[in-house]
């Protein structure tokens, strides 16, 4: 059954299906266990709290692809065990991508600031011109010679107003293609089953399976 683990800080992991979440964000995790459950038996997962020193990764990459690369690495070589990591964000086509890579830092004031920041840039376009999409790119490193890459996209619009009390970041203006509901109206299953990261994650799942059952004994 895949788990959870906090590691004692003064060893390493032993157990041969472990598995760093380069995040310190343990939200995270159960959306990681139930998806790779599947297909790695008996999974350990660690966040970067479990390794003292892990410091965080300047995202200093011009794609998502790249900084998600530059944390799986890093936490690879700190930690010094197979390593997950992901980068996230929001592409609003009326504002060129923006905000991109910039998602979580686009306003310099939090998810608050940020929503009315995206909203203000938008004001006076017309809804069938507010199309965007959430995307996340996932990458996978171990001692193998490549990582494994993944990008899962979520399309939809941006609304006029805030709705919703669940989520987080820009799912209260986010509306998935073809539904009425922003993300942060949908239920946390349902936006897992529909998420981008989710889709990345499905992606990845079996080749992280098949790369895990190739290179530990």
């Amino acid at each position: 059954m895949a788990q959870y683990s906090s590691r004692p800080s003064s060893s390493r992991p032993s157990h041969k299906n472990s598995l760093l979440v380069a995040t310190h964000n343990k939200g995270k995790l159960k959306e990681i266990l139930r998806i790779f459950s599947a297909e790695i038996p008996d999974l350990r997962l660690f966040t970067l709290d479990d390794f003292p020193g892990a410091e965080e990764v300047d995202e200093v990459g011009e794609t998502f692809e790249e900084n998600a690369l530059l944390k799986a690495r890093a936490g690879f070589l700190h930690a010094g065990i197979p390593t997950l990591a992901d980068d996230s964000g929001l592409a609003i086509d009326a504002l060129g991508g923006k905000p991109g890579i910039h998602s979580a830092r686009y306003s310099g004031g939090g998810d608050a600031a940020n929503i009315e920041e995206v909203l203000r840039e938008l004001e006076g376009v017309a809804s069938e011109k507010r199309s965007a999409r959430f995307v996340s790119v996932v990458v996978f490193v171990d001692s193998g010679e490549k990582p494994i890459i993944e990008r899962g996209e979520l399309e939809g619009v941006i609304i006029d107003t805030p709705r919703g009390e669940g989520g987080f970041g820009y799912d209260p203006i986010f509306a998935p293609e073809a539904s009425a509901l922003t993300l942060a109206e949908h239920s946390p299953t349902e936006k897992d089953e529909i998420s981008h990261r989710g889709r990345a994650l499905r992606k990845i799942a079996p080749k992280v399976g098949i790369r895990f059952a190739q290179f530990r004994p």
